[in-house]
């Protein structure tokens, strides 16, 4: 057995090397196919900060009435921080909203002359709500709307929900969120199977160069096994050269682009490249070796046919 697997090693690195034109072809095409499938991975983690950043600057803010008892908004509070599908809640004290109004404002003398006109500070509490997921902020204005249903109308407690303000804005971006993320898994499906198909006939015409030679072999007996093990040597070598190629490739692009994407998305993918290079790295070579293995095996199984 140890001699056989000696044999079927040599016969796959003599391949690899006579045949030079026919090997630069299929490391080229399956780095195609690691470059689409790295990029894919590049721009889906970009889209996917993007998104959940913005997914961060929507959220429903809950104004209480200037008298509102604290308990009370403490207990409001102290509810929508127990949902399931409330990823935060940042509160801001009366004297907190004050002190933001004025400097929003500072530069509006109608509106500090108001201000300065009234006794008490005339605005209340308030907090801020962030979901886990844009399309669950629906359900949370429903919990918030059955709060203010419960309360007595002689002591009101929530003043105003903004949800239906934001309404609007918060539909459309889950909209975006759920087309985006489906447009992107089909693309990635589609560019996959097309570089599997490339990379498959590829490695057929490499093999083709050598049907006679597999019908020779197959008529002084050969086993199947050996007439593949050298072919598939060979596909498994395509894919680790072109997935090493790809990354050395990648690196010059991700430093470029990397203080690029920081400045404009806030997410530096050079960094992101950086700290997750085991992964990018298994994910790449893998899939190479994995393309040319799979190629190689079903292009060889017509000529064993012969």
């Amino acid at each position: 057995m140890l001699t056989g697997i000696r044999r079927v090693a040599k016969a796959g690195f003599v391949g690899f090397w006579r045949n030079a034109y026919v090997s630069i072809a299929s490391v080229f095409v399956i780095m195609v196919a690691l470059f689409v499938i790295g990029t894919s991975m590049f721009l889906d983690q970009l889209l996917t900060t993007s998104l959940t950043q913005l997914q961060q600057k929507v959220d429903i803010n809950v104004y209480f009435v200037p008298s509102a008892p604290q308990t009370d908004i403490d207990a409001i509070r102290s509810a929508v921080e127990a949902l399931p599908d409330v990823s935060a809640v940042v509160y801001t004290s009366r004297e907190e909203a004050l002190s933001k109004y004025r400097e929003r404002n500072q530069n509006d003398e109608i509106a500090m002359q108001a201000l300065a006109e009234l006794d008490d500070n005339p605005l209340g509490a308030n907090i801020a709500i962030l979901a886990n997921q844009t399309s669950q902020y629906e359900s949370i204005n429903l919990f918030l709307e059955e709060k203010r249903d419960q309360e007595s109308a002689q002591n009101p407690v929530i003043d105003e929900i903004n949800y239906p303000r934001n309404k609007e804005a918060i539909d459309t971006l889950t909209d975006i969120i759920d087309g985006v993320e489906f447009a992107s898994l089909v693309t990635m499906i589609i560019l996959i199977l097309a570089a599997t198909l490339i990379t498959f006939n590829t490695i057929r015409l490499a093999i083709y160069t050598a049907r006679e030679e597999i019908s020779i072999m197959r008529l002084v007996g050969a086993s199947n096994m050996f007439i593949r093990g050298p072919f598939m040597l060979q596909g498994l070598m395509y894919g680790l050269v072109a997935g090493v190629i790809t990354l050395i490739i990648f690196y010059p692009i991700m430093v470029y682009l990397g203080p690029i994407t920081a400045a404009f998305f806030e997410f530096n993918i050079f960094t992101y490249f950086v700290s997750n290079f085991s992964y990018i790295f298994l994910v790449l070579i893998g899939s190479g070796m994995a393309l040319g293995l799979v190629s190689s095996t079903l292009a060889v199984a017509r000529y064993l046919r012969v």
